[in-house]
Order: structure tokens, then C-alpha cells, then sequence
């Protein structure tokens, strides 16, 4: 099979403007891949596979009887006969689940035409349904069914055989693959239906990357329990950061930090890094140096703006998820290293 490989618009690199050079304290925080098993049941995320048959719910029901803890959520969810990647957070990582609202998603799937048609008409009606399209949720929805538009970022007919189709779609949230499949198969004029799907990417959460099924889940768990080895279910438990790596970040000095934990918006005096890609009005994720997750603003001025910026609120506070007090309030004395 020829390379699948394709961008989401996330995939574009970091690129960070330097508005001020800081070294991180190594007495506050804690790097997120430096973390205790402990915490990372408390603050992590896993790549689940999501079998065929049970709803999203109850999937991540059997994640928190497995890990024997009292919370965890999905990002996205997955109708029961629908395979793939389930992103599932744990603890107070539920929290930050909704960076994941917003991100691309991809899948593969099987589709059904009701009557042959030629291969090039296929591929060429696929390349029509690529980019910007209008959509109307399907009746058997959780969502108002009126008429919006998403954005179909690239899609692939990798196979043609008889009547089925085998095809790749990258998209942006809230597209119904199963509706793109019927609005396709009007515009081919012979109709269509979706068989089969899988979802193989959300966001910076791939197939190709550490994807565990429900029982690898169970025996590093056991491992953890019976024999105090917490290797391999430190494998599989990724930080609650993340949930983040699409999103573009502001990286803020240690001073700084406490200060938006309680409250306070962001300053241009507490901004070390920030993403070349912002623009005014973006959620951003604010980040220490030592790439915790802060929590999300929205900015008030754009990237260039906000690195020339000698004083003033460059974005307003809108969730925190560290908690108060990890780092130094901004009138303590500082700590040498």
C-alpha cells in the first residue's frame, strides 16, 4: 500500500519568538515526563483502542474500574460500532478534555455504493468534497440539525473494489463521516452508505503511536499492583500535556506562574516564549518552562504584537488547571538554584 501519510493543520511546527531568556527553578514543578506513576494516574491521559460494540461511556467506565480511580472522560466520542483511537483522561486530566473538542480527527473507513461507478469519477467527486463543505447533521444526532459548514482537510481513495470503497479523510471536528458518506454518493447520482470506520487520529493522539487495547491497559495495571513495577504503565500513561501539543502555547517565567493560578491575566512581563502562529482572539495553552500545562487564554493582541509589547495584559485567564502554590507568588523572595 502506497504512503498514507498526510498534515492536519496542527502539524505545523513550533515556531517561538524569544521576548525574554529565563532558566526554570528546578525546586518548583516537576517536569511532565519526570512524573510519579502516582500523579500521572491523577493527571495523564491514555491512547485507548476503542473496540467494536460498546458506547465511548462505557469504555472509559471500564478504564476507571481497571485503574481503580473515581474519574476519567473521553475526548470525542465514538458510535458503538466504530473502532480506533479514543484519547481517555484521568483524574483531574478530565479537566482538560476539551483541547481535544477542536481537534483534527482522521479515519478510514469503508464505503458502499448503491451502483458501480468508474473509478475516475470516484476519485474526482472525493477531490470536490475536499476543503470547505456544508453539512447537516444526520437525524440520529446529539446536535441541532442545521446546516453548518467543516473543513475536509485532505482525503484518499486508497482502494475501489466492486461496489466498496476504501478511503482516508482528514477533517475538522464535527464532521459526520457516515453523512459525508451519503452526501457523496448523491453527488456520484447512484447513492451510498458508510459500512465500516475507524478513527486513526486526534489531534497529536495517532494509531502509530503507543495505541493500547483495554487488556494491555489491565495487565500493566496488574503488573503495577502485583510485582511494584510501574515500567510498562508508565508506557502507556501519557502527561495531560499532551492534549495540548495542537494547540499554539505561551511560555511563562517561574514568577508568573502562581499569579495566573490565581486568577490573573497574563502580562507582558511574565512572557518568556511565544508561538509565532497566534493570532488575536486564539486559545492558547500558557506553559512553564518546564513545559507544564498552566491552563488556556485568549489572546489579545496577535504573536508580533505581544513580543514587542513592553507592559500591559497580552491575554485574558480563562481556565487554570495547575494548582496554587506549586510555584513562588510574585512578591516572594527569590529562591536561588
Amino acid at each position: 500500500m502506497e504512503n498514507l501519510e498526510f498534515k492536519l493543520p496542527s502539524d505545523e511546527p513550533e515556531q517561538l519568538l524569544v521576548k525574554s531568556q529565563d532558566v526554570s527553578n528546578p525546586i518548583y514543578g516537576c517536569a511532565p515526563e519526570e512524573r510519579s506513576i502516582e500523579s500521572l494516574l491523577e493527571y495523564g491521559v491514555i491512547n485507548l483502542d476503542k473496540p467494536s460494540g460498546p458506547t465511548s461511556h462505557e469504555v472509559v467506565s471500564w478504564v476507571r474500574k481497571i485503574l481503580n480511580i473515581s474519574n476519567a472522560g473521553h475526548g470525542g466520542t465514538l458510535d458503538p460500532k466504530v473502532t480506533g483511537v479514543l484519547p481517555c483522561a484521568l483524574g483531574r486530566a478530565t479537566r482538560v478534555l476539551s483541547a481535544l473538542l477542536n481537534a483534527g480527527k482522521e479515519y478510514i473507513g469503508v464505503l458502499y455504493l448503491h451502483t458501480p461507478e468508474n473509478i475516475k469519477k470516484i476519485k474526482k467527486i472525493f477531490e470536490l468534497f475536499t476543503g470547505k463543505i456544508y453539512q447537516r447533521p444526520p437525524l440520529k444526532s446529539s446536535v441541532v440539525r442545521k446546516l453548518r459548514i467543516r473543513e475536509i482537510y485532505y482525503t484518499k481513495v486508497i482502494e475501489v473494489h466492486n461496489n466498496h470503497i476504501l478511503f482516508q479523510i482528514g477533517c475538522e471536528a464535527g464532521t459526520y463521516v457516515r453523512k459525508f458518506c451519503f452526501d457523496l454518493g448523491e453527488a456520484l447520482c447512484s447513492g451510498a452508505h458508510m459500512l465500516e470506520l475507524r478513527r486513526t487520529r486526534v489531534g497529536d493522539f495517532k494509531e502509530t503511536s503507543n495505541l493500547i487495547t483495554l487488556q494491555n491497559l489491565k495487565d500493566a495495571f496488574t503488573i503495577y499492583q502485583e510485582e511494584v513495577n510501574d515500567y510498562y504503565l508508565k508506557k502507556i500513561i501519557f502527561p495531560m500535556e499532551k492534549m495540548v501539543s495542537h494547540i499554539p502555547k505561551i511560555y511563562i517565567r517561574d514568577t508568573a506562574v502562581d499569579a495566573l493560578c490565581h486568577g490573573a491575566d497574563l502580562a507582558s512581563a511574565g512572557i518568556c516564549y511565544i508561538d509565532a502562529r497566534i493570532k488575536k482572539g486564539m486559545l492558547v495553552a500558557f506553559m512553564t518552562l518546564k513545559k507544564e500545562l498552566i491552563g488556556f487564554g485568549t489572546t489579545l493582541k496577535e504573536a508580533l504584537q505581544i513580543y514587542k509589547a513592553k507592559s500591559g495584559i497580552m491575554a485574558k485567564t480563562n481556565k487554570i488547571f495547575m494548582e496554587r502554590n506549586i510555584y513562588p507568588r510574585w512578591n516572594e523572595k527569590k529562591q536561588t538554584i
